[in-house]
């Protein structure tokens, strides 16, 4: 290479006279144009496609943003040449600045999920672990905030360089949403798109601060414990049966019918209808509770009561549980504050969530009743006065 073409390629590496960015990743969100030694020719050709944005910083300051279109960097018609500053060689010189493409488009498909369960008290099953996961579609709204509050001076920055730092704003402002709302466990299931638009909300008001905005937010699934989601199975069968009477008498009309059409393989006709008959009148002693032979009404099966502890069926009149010792009798009290009625002993009201612990008296530690404003002991003056 003779010394001409050197001193040609130097000042094509120096001088960048278009100055436009092509995005393969797919998941770029801001990206360093390599200018050579920052200095960009007068005149040179700016090319910003739709859904991005150029940004101009000059000795570390953000001078211009350009919209997309396509721009001319010359003195005089170029908003930026102004913000820089008067050009110290005239306007055949180059200026020096960084130029940083952002992409302004939608991010879509983006995942979120709970990494630990989080803690909901129910007014059905008390204290439960909720755990979920949803995606979300996530833009840059502010280009020169962003770049700012966030890019900085890295030449290459995606989504995976933010996503975790989204992704725990995003639980913690699901957990806020799971308490406001206060919706029962059983009925989560129907309000996934009230909670996602609650959470947007929610997220986009400290998003706003790195110029970010979430333009979709999807709850996808609210899972519990098994335990739980075993309870709410058989609630959910009981509600199908119905009439348990009704269906256990159906069911032995079935078992009738097919004991009848069942031959008994070289038996015939008449033995499979003797099988069908005997079998309807043991099915009608289980449940009419009448003998074929004298009539008499067969004792009904003896009433059981759920403990309230671990949920096993015990006799009705018991005052301990068979299975885990637990206290049969649970008493009920008013709550301190909103009046629910509570199991005897709770420390915290299912329904507003208050401290059941009465106030004492700061003078003799006589129990005050809610409200008191003087001790009914010793005449103390309370905080509630």
């Amino acid at each position: 290479m003779s010394i001409f073409d050197k001193i040609k390629q130097e000042a094509l590496n120096q001088f960048i006279e278009v100055i436009e960015w092509l995005d393969e990743s797919q998941s770029t969100l801001v990206y360093r144009f390599p200018v050579a030694g920052q200095e960009i020719k007068n005149g040179a050709q700016l090319i910003v496609r739709e859904s991005q944005a150029a940004v101009f910083v000059f000795e570390g300051q953000v001078a211009d943003v350009f919209t997309p279109g396509r721009y001319t960097v010359e003195g005089g018609n170029t908003p930026i040449l102004s913000k820089l500053g008067a050009w110290k060689y005239g306007f055949n010189s180059p200026i020096k600045s960084e130029v940083y493409f952002v992409n302004t488009k939608q991010f879509t498909d983006m995942k979120w999920g709970t990494s630990n369960p989080i803690m909901l008290r129910d007014a059905d099953f008390g204290i439960v672990q909720l755990r979920s996961f949803g995606a979300y579609s996530l833009r840059v709204a502010d280009p020169a905030v962003f770049v700012k509050e966030i890019t900085g001076t890295n030449a290459h920055f995606s989504t995976d360089d933010i996503e975790g730092q989204l992704k725990r704003a995003i639980v913690t402002e699901f957990s806020d949403a799971i308490g406001e709302l206060k919706i029962p466990a059983l009925d989560l299931a129907s309000q996934y798109k009230e909670i996602g638009d609650k959470i947007r909300g929610h997220i986009n008001v400290d998003f706003a601060n790195y110029g970010l905005e979430v333009t979709k937010f999807y709850v996808e699934n609210v899972s519990v414990p098994q335990e739980v989601q075993d309870a709410i199975n058989k609630r959910a069968a009981m509600g199908a049966i119905g009439n348990v009477d009704q269906y256990m008498k159906f069911q032995a009309a079935d078992a009738l019918r097919d004991a009848a059409q069942n031959e008994g393989g070289g038996a015939g006709l008449g033995a499979g209808l003797g099988a069908g008959f005997a079998m309807g009148n043991q099915m009608a002693n289980a449940f009419g509770g009448v003998q074929q032979g004298g009539g008499v009404q067969a004792p009904a099966a003896a009433p059981t009561v759920p403990c309230p502890s671990c949920g096993k069926p015990n006799a009705a009149g018991v005052k301990f549980c068979s299975d885990c010792g637990g206290k049969m009798e649970v008493a009920k009290v008013p709550c301190v504050k909103c009046g629910a009625e509570l199991r005897e002993g709770a420390k915290f009201c299912s329904e507003c969530g208050s401290s059941q612990e009465k106030a004492k008296c700061t003078n003799c530690q006589f129990e005050l009743a809610p409200g008191a404003k003087f001790c009914p002991e010793c005449g103390t003056k309370t905080d509630a006065a």
